[in-house]
């Protein structure tokens, strides 16, 4: 079981790294939680390869900076089709 766990964690890992996926992104891909996606990135990856979760979390550190700015255009979306 803990190698299947080490190797969802590689795989989440890549995908997170060649797609600049989100966690929720990856989560639905995967079908797993978000919570799942995230404790393998935050918890197991760096246990199992530093290099490789380092770079996952510069991803999903810019994520979650522009994550506001996403909530904001798909905000607007919504509403300029109700109005239009």
């Amino acid at each position: 079981m803990k190698d299947y766990i080490e190797e969802r964690a590689i795989e989440i890992a890549e995908y997170i790294i060649n797609e600049k996926a989100t966690v929720r992104q990856t989560a639905k891909v995967f079908g797993v939680s978000k919570s799942t996606v995230h404790k393998d990135v935050t918890e197991r990856l760096p246990k199992i390869n530093p290099l490789i979760a380092n770079q996952v979390k510069k991803i999903l550190d810019r994520n979650k900076a522009e994550r506001h700015i996403r909530g904001g255009r798909a905000t607007k979306m919504k509403y300029r089709g109700i109005h239009e």
